[in-house]
């Protein structure tokens, strides 16, 4: 397990907000170089690793590489920042957070007193860099940079705490499946690392109207009904092993996938959990309604506290995620 944490630690120790994903695009690159037959970053900047096999059918796996941030939108006169959201931001998490630019520049996030009775909305809160006034704000920052939670990730017996588990959980998932598979496939597969999925699921529907895949498969995080009163009721958590998405908001996955996960996962004593998701959605969304259609599903992680500075995994169910793929993948589809 030691290998797979060091994997996470490095992926969400990285910065690469929805749009900029550089950073993030380029550590897997070279991760994945010497195990794909042909690499390439497209137009939208999804990171496409095949492994050729041009009498299989042709399969597409998702995982997003992009994470929520933030973005300057104002300098204040006092060298306060104002700021956008890039992704959905759960607003209770953010006083208080620490956040990184991309050049190296840290802030905490304030937030202005409110009047009685009134909720705290985006426009309230406001980014300290500890700039005396704007001149000296505008000498570390622009209008347009982008910010994301400062990176700690840390390990808690088989449980994962960090910023950004969503979905670098999902990329070590598909990353270290890719290294995990043999020479050739009975498939030609498409590993596929995909761009502003946060922002509207960008990157999986350019790069699957590009490739034309036969079928498809998003990987992602998920929520669980683990934790005291949840928001929303669900069967998973932690621990039990990564799920089967049968419908989010985005998606009703495709019955005969759902099926072959199932039968795979049982046949190799692999334990799953089943996910109706009632809020939420993953490259699945946009991916299935590509061209003609694409057939699809996905394979989750169960994930507490998404889109907030500490969202948590368990990394048993990323490595029973790892060895789900890997036997759906050696299988003829």
């Amino acid at each position: 397990m030691m290998e797979l944490f060091n994997l996470v630690e490095n992926l969400t120790n990285i910065s690469g907000p929805a749009g900029r994903e550089e950073k993030i695009r380029s550590f897997l690159y070279k991760e994945a170089e010497a195990y794909g037959d042909e690499l390439f970053i497209d137009a939208l900047g999804n990171l496409i690793v095949t492994k050729r096999n041009p009498a299989g059918k042709k399969l597409l796996l998702a995982a997003h590489m992009d994470e929520i941030g933030l973005m300057v939108t104002f300098i204040e006169e006092n060298g306060f920042l104002r700021f956008s959201a890039i992704g959905g931001i759960d607003k209770e998490t953010l006083l208080g957070t620490r956040v990184i630019f991309s050049n190296g520049a840290a802030g905490i996030i304030g937030r202005e007193k409110l009047k009685e009775k009134e909720v705290a909305g985006l426009s309230h809160f406001y980014i300290d860099i500890g700039a005396r006034d704007r001149h000296e704000a505008q000498e570390k920052v622009k209008i347009g940079d982008t910010a994301n939670f400062y990176p700690l990730c840390q390990r808690t017996g088989s449980r994962l705490i960090a910023k950004s588990l969503d979905n670098r959980a999902g990329c070590a998932l598909l990353l270290q499946a890719l290294k995990n598979l043999p020479a050739t496939l009975p498939n030609e597969v498409y590993f596929v690392f995909t761009a502003q999925e946060e922002v509207g699921l960008r990157g999986a529907g350019t790069a699957s109207y590009q490739l034309a895949p036969d079928f498809a498969l998003a990987i992602d995080v998920t929520r669980t009904g683990d934790t005291p009163e949840p928001e929303y009721k669900m069967d998973l958590s932690l621990g039990n092993g990564p799920a089967i998405k049968i419908k989010d908001s985005s998606v009703i996955c495709h019955p005969a996938i759902i099926e072959r996960m199932i039968r795979t996962a049982e046949k190799n004593k692999i334990d799953y959990q089943l996910e109706v998701l009632e809020r939420g959605g993953t490259d699945a969304g946009s991916i299935h309604l590509s061209r003609a259609g694409v057939p699809s599903g996905a394979l989750s992680i169960p994930c507490r506290y998404i889109h907030t500075p500490g969202e948590m995994v368990d990394l048993s169910d990323i490595a029973g995620g790892i060895s789900l793929l890997v036997e759906l993948l050696t299988e003829k589809w």
